[in-house]
């Protein structure tokens, strides 16, 4: 009667263990579809606000804001923290001119990938500015990809002393050149 009884109680554990496991296995799937369908939901609506964003600028000449993260590190004062924003074929691309010409290199990521062999550096050009009192200065300027309106991205840069360094920066409120 024991063996019978121990026989019972162990089959009843099995079958009891069972169906736990097939419960949590359906409610794992179920989470996985549910992650998965919400993930492409999410990709879905990430993939309209941007080409809504790239698509709200018709291609043409603007000035935007362009914001970093730095004291050391802006636009020149004769700019007032502007640069040209300019759109053709839905990408931007704002130019910016420095205040100086101690900053040689920028790249559209971080410090770390600037350092890679494929990296592929922003390369200055040389922009002339007058400042109020009528005094000029040959400063650099960048040409640098905009992914989004609005929103941060990294942008890494190398100085005269061969150190990179990680920033981030925005563009923002653009307004149509005259």
């Amino acid at each position: 009667m024991k063996k019978i009884l121990k026989l019972i109680v162990t089959l009843t554990c099995v079958l009891m263990m069972t169906v736990s496991l097939a419960a949590c296995t359906n409610a794992a799937k179920e989470n996985t579809e549910g992650s998965t369908a919400a993930e492409a939901k999410t990709t879905a609506q990430d993939n309209t606000k941007e080409d809504t964003k790239k698509a709200s600028l018709a291609d043409g000449v603007y000035t935007a804001d362009f914001t970093t993260d730095s004291s050391m590190f802006h636009v020149n004062e004769a700019k007032n923290g502007k640069g040209e924003l300019t759109v053709k074929d839905g990408q931007m691309t704002i130019h910016i001119t420095l205040s100086s010409q101690n900053i040689v290199n920028l790249f559209e990521g971080t410090a770390e990938d600037a350092q890679k062999d494929e990296a592929e550096l922003l390369m200055p050009t040389t922009d002339t500015v007058t400042y109020e009192d009528g005094t000029t200065e040959d400063v650099y300027g960048f040409d640098v990809p905009v992914p989004a309106l609005d929103e941060e991205f990294d942008l890494a840069l190398i100085g005269t002393k061969g150190k990179w360094y990680d920033h981030k920066v925005s563009v923002s409120n653009p307004e149509a050149a005259e």
